[in-house]
């Protein structure tokens, strides 16, 4: 086991005591010993349609067996122009360009990028600043864990891109413990790129603002009511570009198909993956309003590379084919409807766990939880950790970040299986120290 360097993994801990999946199907998982395992994070944040789909599966073999790669620069295949139509028509309205890349780091570096130039071709070029979040996370690449604002992401890697400010976060504690749903207290905390930023920086040098609508990996934050049609409302204020991250959010976690839609607000520009191909092929996209899409076309010269950006992987064949036929199975299924349905009770049941020891907040919306614990005394995450571990050993996975547990199973899951993964949960706080 000593070849590989695991990511986003304590090596040392794992490779002494290893936790190895072997097979997948549904809503379980199958590890080394046989024993069967029920997916409470869908894998990380993505397997939303379940594991092991037959249509998806039988569109990857047969596109493998048909083009099973094909040259993105100055050369198209069929299946790209199909998926990015099908996005296209699943996309909010007044989103209907669609740019793939490989993940969501990539979208989001992209998506920093194409903001910066977009006022470049406008002939805007002082627009270069970006804003982002405290607490946010738009992946691993520099421009991501620049305008991110996870510190334990940033602390070894000091370089980060100049020209980047953040505003606070949304999480309240002191007024929002316990909220079901959007929290009631927080719309105000928008006014802070406005009262600040811009006073600081000047909006005129202001390129974008890029947010999660609800932040996941940082332990579930939900945005407080009215708080992102704020933000919209000042960045069309000052012609800020606004970014919604729905690398989580998309495809159905809300119970909505985008957060765009759920919240009522709509971003210039919105990046997605996991979801997108179900997890099973690396994929993702970028969908943008049709005005930044015609000012690069109209600013370049006849033949010129209008945006000089991409990828080898871009619109591979094979994830455009997982990526059509994911589309397929959530329009035909009804999920995110199905994701709706079951909010209510996926809702009653982590509530239900107000009380136990070490919890100090819930809170959720549609299919996805955050549960918060006490943190230990000089040992913050280790509590977190131990939960983890606790439900590993009974069967369940759930995702932890720090002392936060994170739920956001397959949106296939059943009422029984919801009340299967909080009951373990519950019983693995319980036996915590």
């Amino acid at each position: 086991m000593q070849a590989y360097w695991m990511p986003f993994t304590s090596n040392r801990h794992f490779k002494s005591a290893p936790r190895m999946l072997v097979s997948a199907d549904g809503m379980y998982y199958r590890d080394d010993l046989d024993r069967q395992i029920l997916d409470g994070c869908a894998g990380l944040w993505c397997v939303n349609a379940g594991h092991n789909r037959q249509p998806i599966v039988e569109a990857i073999q047969k596109q493998a067996a048909t083009l099973d790669y094909a040259p993105p620069f100055q050369i198209g295949h069929p299946k790209a122009f199909e998926a990015a139509e099908q996005l296209a028509a699943m996309a909010p309205a007044g989103l209907s360009k669609v740019f793939f890349v490989n993940s969501g780091s990539e979208a989001a570096d992209t998506a920093l990028k194409m903001a910066i130039a977009y006022h470049r071709v406008r002939g805007d070029a002082a627009r270069v600043k970006l804003v982002g979040r405290e607490r946010g996370y738009h992946g691993v690449n520099f421009g991501g864990i620049s305008v991110g604002g996870i510190a334990g992401n940033r602390k070894l890697f000091p370089v980060s891109l100049p020209a980047v400010d953040h505003i606070k976060s949304t999480h309240d504690l002191a007024r929002n413990a316990f909220s079901r749903g959007e929290p009631e207290f927080g719309a105000e905390l928008a006014d802070e790129l406005e009262a600040r930023i811009t006073t600081l920086h000047d909006p005129s040098t202001i390129a974008a603002v890029i947010v999660e609508p609800m932040a996941g990996s940082t332990g579930v934050l939900i945005p407080p009511k009215g708080y992102l049609k704020r933000l919209r409302e000042i960045c069309d204020k000052y012609g800020i570009l606004l970014i919604f991250d729905e690398v989580i959010t998309g495809f159905g976690r809300l119970g909505a198909d985008w957060a765009a839609n759920r919240f009522d607000v709509l971003p210039d520009i919105i990046t997605c993956a996991k979801g997108l191909t179900n997890g099973v092929v690396p994929m993702g996209a970028l969908l943008i309003k049709p005005e930044i899409h015609d000012a690069f076309m109209a600013a370049a010269a006849d033949r010129a590379i209008e945006f000089p950006h991409g990828y080898t992987y871009s619109a591979h064949p094979l994830a455009c084919a997982a990526a059509i036929a994911t589309l397929d199975v959530y329009r035909q299924e009804g999920l995110f409807g199905r994701a709706a349905t079951l909010a209510p009770r996926f809702e009653d049941k982590v509530h239900a766990l107000r009380g136990e020891r070490h919890i100090k907040d819930i809170r959720n919306l549609g299919l996805v939880a955050g549960i918060e614990l006490e943190s230990r005394p000089g040992a913050p995450g280790a509590r977190g950790m131990d939960v983890f571990l606790k439900c590993w050993e009974k069967g369940v996975l759930v995702r932890f970040t720090g002392d936060i547990i994170a739920c956001s199973p397959p949106l296939i899951i059943s009422e029984q299986e919801i009340d299967t993964l909080f009951s373990v949960i519950g019983e693995a706080i319980h036996e915590t120290e």
